[in-house]
């Protein structure tokens, strides 16, 4: 579980960047290596990877590749560690905060 919660922030930071202002190029290398070697790819993904960044260096646009294994990495980690890595907060832990309120402390 630990794994799949680094995972999904870096899967974050990944889509924090390229959808922020500074679409720095190295920050996205970094997530997409980084989330490759945590999946434990084989060498021809990883070489399929690093060439789609490269292109995507070159052409000054992100390769639809890159953003398809990042989707399919997100899509395959476990609903809960991509709730806490984007803070998410189950329903029932809200309503718990709430329980505790009554009318004499407002």
């Amino acid at each position: 579980m630990g794994a799949e919660i680094y995972q999904a922030q870096v899967i974050k930071n990944f889509f924090d960047t390229i959808t922020g202002t500074d679409r720095n190029l190295s920050r996205i290398y970094m997530c997409v290596i980084s989330v490759a070697k945590l999946r434990m790819e084989s060498p021809d993904k990883m070489t399929h990877l690093v060439d789609q960044l490269r292109k995507s260096k070159q052409n000054k646009e992100l390769s639809v590749d890159i953003l398809d294994y990042m989707c399919d990495v997100a899509l395959q980690i476990e609903l809960t560690a991509i709730q806490t890595a984007f803070g998410v907060k189950q329903v029932k832990e809200l309503s718990q905060d709430f329980t505790g309120i009554s009318v004499d402390s407002l």
